[in-house]
């Protein structure tokens, strides 16, 4: 205010020494033309400040944020304050919109899924993960109700409820992948909600197993130890004879040798799989290894199978003995014991092609149906679950086996068809084989 009376006063001034002038002009010539004189410098000076008037509305109007606008007196003095507070203006609009952008940037980073609702549960944003989970689309479900788009008895449920302590569990979600989450709402600012989801399916999956898994063990367990509990009840309370005895005692011979190799292969999936780091890279002469497979495979098959070893390759293997033993074992031991009497049994050490090498057993085995062979390394996971136990198989040895493969970075191939026999294959590469 005190700057407009200030500029009045100067306008004011500028006109009364313009008449002065103009008088005194006009004394020596002729009042009427001093007058006019005086007339023609006001107009012009109106002129003037009706122009930068003008000038000054249009800036406001769009302002500029180059160079200040060139004027003198007053008018310069008041587009160069403008300038400037524009300027601070617009660097305060453009730090609030680039903490908006990280602000939002963080949110589409987050591994969860975040829906915003307004007052009305209404969507106003989410992230690119909660259109994942969720199947929306910010910009076709924009200020939409949440609950027409996200129809889950479960969750219109909980949102009508209002009860919001903690998230409910949702499955089936998603519409390209299936997703199971955890959503949970919490209520913000002037009746805002926040929807949090969390992508829980590997954990569900996770569950799923470990309980599969102890329910597969204690059923493993459950026959050799209700077989030892009867034969024990039988010898202690019937009077048998020295054959009869024997018979059981090596019965139970039997189960308990299976409890122990149950036990051992549980062991051994247990420290391959809690420790994942690549073994120890110590040289594995394969001669020697055939030999040691060799009069395994003999033994366990008594005389009833064709049995050929074929070590065609001087390259040895780089990593831990005792697992690449027992990976190799596995294969050729499933092989003996699921190909009948008077099949053939055929393992192979090789060099192929581009440095890497193939550790194969071929069987002329009963073969495998192809919907099966991708779950051939579950554990537990049998073709035949009565077969495998009539042959001694704890359902581990394919588990172990993958396990192995996997810490000597290699490659487990299966080839199967029904009636005609199976093919297992691990192959190494460059970095575990030596000459």
């Amino acid at each position: 205010m005190s700057s407009m009376l200030s500029l009045q006063t100067r306008l004011f001034t500028i006109a009364s020494i313009v008449v002065i002038l103009s008088w005194a002009i006009g004394g020596g010539v002729s009042a009427t033309a001093g007058w006019a004189t005086a007339v023609i410098c006001l107009a012009l000076l109106l002129v003037h400040q009706l122009w930068h008037a003008s000038k000054l509305s249009k800036l406001l109007l769009s302002p500029s944020y180059g160079e200040v606008p060139g004027a003198l007196g007053i008018w310069g003095e008041i587009y160069y304050r403008l300038h400037k507070l524009v300027r601070s203006w617009r660097d305060q609009v453009l730090e609030v919109e680039q903490q908006h952008q990280r602000f939002i940037q963080a949110i589409q980073a987050s591994p969860n899924g975040v829906v915003m609702l307004n007052e009305d549960d209404q969507m106003e944003w989410c992230n690119a993960i909660a259109g994942a989970h969720f199947g929306l689309n910010p910009r076709r479900d924009a200020m939409q109700r949440i609950t027409h788009i996200l129809r889950k008895p479960a969750f219109v449920q909980y949102i009508v409820r209002q009860n919001y302590r903690d998230p409910i569990r949702l499955t089936n979600m998603g519409n390209f992948e299936e997703y199971t989450l955890d959503v949970q709402i919490f209520p913000y600012g002037d009746k805002q909600k926040l929807i949090l989801s969390q992508d829980v399916s590997q954990i569900e999956k996770t569950d799923a197993m470990r309980r599969d898994f102890v329910a597969n063990v204690s059923h493993e367990l459950k026959t050799p130890l209700t077989v030892l509990a009867g034969f024990l009840e039988t010898v202690q309370e019937l009077d048998l004879n020295a054959e009869d005895r024997q018979r059981y005692l090596e019965m139970m011979n039997i189960q308990t040798g299976r409890m122990k190799t149950l036990v051992d292969d549980l062991l051994t999936l247990a420290k391959l799989e809690g420790n994942p780091e690549p073994p120890i890279s110590q040289k594995i002469p394969m001669n020697m290894l055939f030999a040691r497979l060799k009069l395994d495979a003999e033994g366990l098959s008594q005389g009833q199978h064709e049995i050929s070893f074929e070590c065609l390759s001087e390259q040895s293997v780089l990593g831990d003995e005792a697992e690449i033993y027992s990976a190799f074992s596995n294969l050729v031991s499933n092989a003996i014991r699921y190909t009948p009497a008077g099949g053939r049994v055929m393992a192979k050490w090789q060099a192929l092609d581009e440095g890497v090498a193939e550790f194969s057993v071929e069987d002329t085995g009963p073969g495998i149906a192809e919907e099966h062979i991708p779950r051939l390394t579950e554990r537990f996971y049998r073709v035949d679950r009565s077969r495998s136990r009539d042959t001694g198989g704890t359902g581990l040895g394919m588990a172990i086996v993958k396990h192995v493969i996997s810490r000597h970075q290699g490659e487990l191939k299966i080839q199967s068809k029904v009636g005609v026999g199976s093919r297992f294959s691990l192959v190494f590469g460059k970095q575990r084989l030596a000459h």
